[in-house]
């Protein structure tokens, strides 16, 4: 998995490629407890995220629910039709800001 962050006053995109998954999820997680914490708008591209498992998943939640405590916005974009099923399965769909 490879990420790429840009920065911007308080706006953090974070663009996803490859898989998320057990072996990969840490380095997200990693890379969002250090840059949230002044940030307003977390950006998730996933125009090229292959996969998700139920282990990247933990990660979209708890960066969900800090962004909320923060009374920010997590927003999820560029997500292909195999992220979208995991999405729509577990209901992440209807929790998550998607573009």
């Amino acid at each position: 998995m490879t990420i790429t962050e840009q920065k911007e006053t308080g706006r953090l995109v974070l663009r996803v490629e490859g898989r998320l998954d057990t072996v990969t999820s840490p380095q997200l997680e990693q890379r969002l407890g250090d840059s949230l914490g002044e940030i307003q708008e977390l950006v998730l591209d996933f125009t090229s995220l292959e996969y998700i498992s139920s282990a990247g998943l933990r990660v979209l939640l708890a960066a969900h629910k800090r962004m909320k405590r923060q009374e920010g916005d997590l927003v999820v974009r560029g997500v292909n039709e195999n992220v979208r099923e995991v999405f729509t399965i577990t209901g992440f769909i209807d929790m998550l800001h998607i573009e």
